[in-house]
């Protein structure tokens, strides 16, 4: 665990979707590839899908298909492929190490979800997995003008839970989170082993690196009591 010294009156708990709470990498993997052989491509290999996660699904089909950003297919396919995923958000995906226990543990904070990933599937699989009561506020990648890392979706979580954004604490696995947690200044916390590369989320410059959701309960209680030192 890393971090810089910093205490925390916290708002609400704020966390990433993908690779942070929810291991979705099989299901998201298979909807690509459904695309892709739905346009007579060949499929992708998992780890090759995932490099381009992260920046929400018209981007994530135009890196997967290699269409121009403009071009007029892309509208039909992204809603082919959100219709394939909606249906089978849930196949494979399951909780990312320590993700249910570190939401039954923080319970008495107010819990969101921002995250890229469209609101369709998000909450597809926040109700499978029978966690969409858990969370105040769910924010998708179409609900706003603007994607992470933009800091808007965080200050139109503030705004709804009432609190000011300075006071959110955000916990991502991408460096979408923590540019987009630290544009508004709240505190960032950066969790190892979901979707995006190491060195990019370290690169990003978190508050604070754990290395799973295990540890998160015991950040979170140090943080509201006393400075966390590197």
């Amino acid at each position: 665990m890393t971090s810089h010294v910093r205490t925390v009156k916290i708002g609400a708990i704020v966390f990433d979707l993908d690779g942070t709470l929810i291991d979705s990498r099989a299901d998201i993997a298979a909807a690509v590839n459904h695309i892709l052989g739905q346009l007579g491509y060949a499929t992708l290999p998992l780890e090759q899908v995932m490099g381009y996660v992260g920046d929400g699904a018209k981007e994530l089909i135009v890196r997967a298909t290699g269409l121009p950003r403009e071009s007029p297919e892309l509208t039909p396919l992204l809603g082919q492929f959100l219709d394939y995923y909606t249906a089978h958000s849930a196949d494979k995906t399951t909780w990312m190490p320590g993700a249910f226990e570190a939401l039954d543990s923080l319970h008495t904070y107010l819990l969101a979800v921002c995250t890229n990933k469209p609101k369709v599937t998000t909450l597809a699989v926040l109700r499978a997995l029978k966690a969409i009561d858990r969370f105040a506020v769910i924010i998708g990648g179409d609900d706003l003008p603007s994607l992470k890392p933009d800091p808007l979706p965080l200050r139109v979580i503030a705004e709804r839970i009432g609190c000011a954004p300075s006071s959110l604490v955000v916990v991502g696995d991408g460096p979408q989170d923590i540019e987009c947690g630290r544009a508004v200044g709240a505190f960032t916390i950066g969790v190892r082993g979901g979707i995006a590369a190491p060195e990019r989320l370290i690169a990003s410059g978190p508050d604070l690196v754990l290395a799973s959701l295990w540890e998160l309960p015991e950040a979170i209680a140090r943080l509201e009591t006393y400075p966390v030192s590197k």
